[in-house]
């Protein structure tokens, strides 16, 4: 996210560090692992009507060998599990954006920094 930040001319690692620590959930944080080794986490909030992906962190060194791809499957499989809808919030012009829309996620709105997207439930099928 650093590097789309500055990229933006955006980035402050002070608002950064408020930005997640305001709205980290470690009730609901889980470590992904590449062979052991921490490489990001990923955190899911179940709400009343929805489920929040609020934080989907892959460290730099593991990007780009779709782990991030197969944590979204996962946590995708546990919204349909549920029936339920998923929301994220992806910064302006990132490939984050382009990532969740790949996932089946919609653009339902835009705020001065950030994309809001839905994805809706598509509750799991018996056969």
């Amino acid at each position: 996210m650093r590097e789309s930040l500055t990229r933006l001319g955006h980035f402050d690692p002070q608002r950064v560090r408020e930005r997640l620590s305001r709205g980290f959930n470690p009730a609901h944080a889980r470590h992904i692992l590449r062979d052991g080794d921490l490489v990001g986490f990923v955190v899911v909030i179940p709400r009343p009507g929805d489920m929040l992906l609020d934080h989907l962190y892959i460290h730099p060194s593991a990007q780009g060998e779709g782990i991030g791809g197969w944590v979204m499957r996962r946590v995708l499989a546990e919204a349909d599990a549920r029936a339920m809808p998923m929301s994220v919030t992806a910064l302006k012009h990132t490939a984050a954006a382009r990532f969740y829309e790949r996932h089946g996620f919609i653009l339902e709105a835009e705020g001065e920094w950030d994309l809001y997207f839905r994805r809706p439930a598509h509750p799991a099928s018996d056969h």
